[in-house]
């Protein structure tokens, strides 16, 4: 006996691509679909343990935390750079408050700077650095992380 699937029902066409557009629609933001697709990293600071979204490409670093409603505690992201820059950052439609440090090739940390929400000033490294890392505001001075701290398990440019 020959079976075949109907046009109508589940397996209508029109049916597919309506729920694939209500599943659009019911995501919350653009930001959720981008950190479900970046790779992670488990970095250390001393004995602080950090998981790290990491971006590595164009688009990822130009998106980085924007529309980011919460970031877990001891969670951020990473900025990891081809080439040793002195790239600045914004808070440009960003709203949370974030402290960034500046890492060199090594992983030591360059300088720390504390960034406002939605904001479009600059915040730059003070010298060359290869990573950047963001965290919730404060972060670093809580955990007693300051300049000259190296960062452990860094992934390769």
């Amino acid at each position: 006996m020959h079976k075949s699937f109907r046009s109508t029902g589940l397996f209508s066409p029109v049916f597919f691509h309506a729920c694939l557009l209500a599943l659009a629609a019911a995501l919350p933001s653009m930001a959720w679909a981008q950190a479900m697709l970046l790779p992670t990293a488990q970095l250390s600071i001393g004995a602080h343990k950090i998981q790290a979204e990491v971006a590595a490409t164009d688009a990822s670093r130009s998106y980085g935390l924007m529309n980011r409603a919460s970031l877990p505690e001891n969670h951020g992201m990473l900025f990891v750079f081809d080439d040793p820059t002195t790239t600045c950052f914004w808070m440009k439609n960003t709203p949370l408050p974030l402290s960034i440090a500046f890492i060199d090739s090594g992983g030591a940390i360059v300088n720390i700077a504390d960034m406002q929400p939605h904001s479009l000033e600059s915040h730059c490294p003070e010298a060359p650095m290869s990573y950047a890392l963001e965290m919730r505001q404060g972060w670093f001075r809580q955990h007693s992380i300051a300049a000259g701290a190296v960062i452990n398990n860094l992934p390769q440019p």
